[in-house]
């Protein structure tokens, strides 16, 4: 073999022969920990194992999953793995072919940040009421990122594509290792230092361990406590960290929080047209309104003809000077009647007539009462008994033993019964 040349694919297979000719990785059993699961449209499950220290790629096909999976992997969990070792030509990559996984326990890492989450989310950490609006139409964006890689790109390039006037600050930091995190939270309370009005915290994908500083509690407690609405842009579709669930919006990627931070600029311009042609059409309707109008009250008599309405006047005038004149009339001719019957009155004629007639009417009256005076009576010799100030007209009223009073024409005499 030394003096002949290999291809590529001549090497990779001559590996794999040797590697499928080893019967300790024909059937060999791993236990290890999941990281980057994701299963395909074709039902293929591709993930790394690993450990500590190292880490293989797997994949498990769609007819063992079917046949010998009988619940749902996830990062971070640890498991026991059944399968073969091989290499993949085409890339010239081994890999652990799966053909049977079963639970070995949760991964540390996993069980930290479900602990944490847990934690938090008792705290309230994560209540929607503690979420700020994201503003819709921003004159800065910051970004807390790595300076360089993908994510900071993406962020630029969707910002200037849609919203090219909005200003964009970068506050560069790691997001990967242990000093990750601390970075992250100097940066966003630097960034608070600036007139910003969104803040985009995040980084491209990765395994947990990569994302792992997303997940740390410092990190969280920071962006709950800033003071700019926060989207978080950690990872893709499929991860999520603590940072996800306690800022004020969550992205799924870099990219996405770019298009929640900004409008599109050609949006915004189709709403201010159509916002101009609703005012314009709405100034023309008002203005068609009025000249309707005008014409209506210009061919109103009143204003081809505005002498008639003093002639109306005037004959309204005419017509209550008319009344006013009737009425004085009236009046005097009643009041001259009424001075005319006072005039020819006794009263005012003769007035003595009318006093000789009270005066004899008096006389008339006072006879009558004279008639009826009881003193009359005993000037005739006539007495009257009473029995206290009570006049005494029955012999039943009295008892022996009252005393009662004998009332003469010259005197009272005190009597009693026996």
């Amino acid at each position: 073999m030394e003096d002949k040349t290999f291809t590529v694919s001549e090497i990779n297979k001559y590996i794999n022969r040797i590697l499928k000719g080893d019967p300790n990785l024909k059937n060999i059993q791993i236990k290890g920990e999941i990281s980057n699961y994701k299963t395909f449209p074709s039902g293929h499950s591709y993930f790394t194992l690993k450990d500590e220290t190292s880490q293989i790629p797997a994949v498990f096909f769609k007819f063992n999953k079917d046949r010998f999976l009988d619940f749902e992997p996830e990062n971070g969990m640890k498991v026991i793995i059944k399968g073969k070792i091989e290499v993949y030509e085409n890339d010239g990559k081994y890999q652990l072919y799966v053909t049977k996984i079963q639970k070995d326990g949760i991964g540390d890492l996993f069980a930290r940040f479900e602990q944490l989450k847990k934690d938090l989310d008792k705290e309230g950490l994560f209540k929607d009421t503690h979420k700020k609006e994201i503003p819709k139409y921003p004159q800065r964006i910051g970004v807390v990122t790595a300076q360089t890689g993908a994510a900071i790109r993406d962020i630029i390039t969707t910002i200037k594509r849609r919203y090219p006037i909005c200003e964009i600050l970068v506050f560069s930091t790691l997001v990967q290792g242990s000093q990750a995190a601390p970075q992250i939270v100097r940066q966003i309370k630097h960034a608070q230092e600036f007139n910003i009005d969104t803040l985009i915290v995040g980084r491209g994908g990765g395994s947990i361990e990569d994302l792992w500083p997303f997940n740390e509690e410092i990190v969280a407690r920071e962006i709950y406590a800033c003071k700019i609405p926060v989207i978080s842009a950690v990872g893709h579709e499929i991860d999520f960290t603590i940072a996800d669930f306690v800022a004020d919006k969550r992205a799924a990627t870099p990219t996405a929080a770019a298009e929640l931070a900004v409008p599109s600029i050609q949006e915004v311009k189709n709403n201010v047209d159509q916002l101009s042609n609703r005012i314009n059409k709405s100034i023309e309707d008002k203005l068609l309104e009025n000249k309707t109008k005008l014409e209506y009250i210009s061919q109103k008599n009143v204003l081809k003809n505005p002498e008639t309405i003093y002639e109306i006047k005037g004959m309204r005038l005419d017509s209550l000077i008319s009344r006013l004149d009737f009425s004085s009339k009236n009046i005097i001719s009643q009041n001259r009647t009424r001075l005319f019957k006072l005039e020819n009155s006794i009263v005012l004629k003769k007035p003595e007539e009318i006093i000789k007639a009270k005066r004899e009417a008096y006389l008339k009256n006072f006879n009558k009462l004279e008639v009826l005076n009881p003193l009359l009576t005993l000037k005739r010799g006539y007495t009257m008994a009473k029995s206290g100030d009570k006049v005494i007209s029955s012999a039943k009223d009295v008892k022996v033993g009252d005393e009662i009073d004998i009332e003469f024409n010259d005197g009272t005499v005190n009597t009693r019964v026996i």
